[in-house]
């Protein structure tokens, strides 16, 4: 695992692409995640090919959140525990530090997401709340299901 960067943008995108149901960023937006955000975004490697991608950020009003955007596995990989592995490398970052929450936000038909977010909460004996944050019609006119965060901490510190 580490940290991506510019030269990792097109498999990232494939990848992404290959791992329904994300949604599809331009592979400018996954260039600037592996630039400009590489710190918070975390690629694992398997014989120089890419078979996972988790990519975050600190937000700049809530500072004390790590916010995780995707999570995407190749389907080779899967069932390997890499997702698991690649959140705990994210939080073990310098760039983490002093992150209390771990946010992410998940649609309510998404079980394969709300499992690992609610083992990574177990895992490290944080809680787990739930609430809507991008509403499918109020927000989203009505072309996407309603985006449900996810917040769990407190995170374990770092000391």
């Amino acid at each position: 695992m580490r940290r991506p960067c510019a030269e990792d943008g097109a498999q990232i995108t494939a990848l992404i692409a290959a791992a329904p149901p994300l949604d599809r960023n331009s592979p400018y937006c996954n260039l600037l995640q592996c630039t400009d955000f590489a710190d918070t975004c975390v690629v694992a490697e398997r014989g120089g090919r890419i078979v996972g991608w988790v990519s975050g950020y600190r937000p700049p009003a809530a500072p004390d959140d790590m916010f995780v955007w995707q999570v995407a596995v190749d389907s080779s990989a899967r069932g390997e525990g890499l997702a698991a592995r690649m959140l705990d490398a994210l939080i073990a970052r310098p760039a983490a530090a002093g992150a209390t929450s771990l946010i992410t936000t998940i649609t309510e038909a998404n079980a394969a997401s709300w499992a690992l977010f609610a083992a990574f909460a177990r895992r490290h004996g944080a809680g787990l709340t739930k609430a809507p944050r991008f509403e499918r019609d109020a927000h989203l006119g009505g072309t996407h299901d309603t985006e449900w965060e996810a917040r769990i901490g407190p995170l374990p510190t770092t000391d």
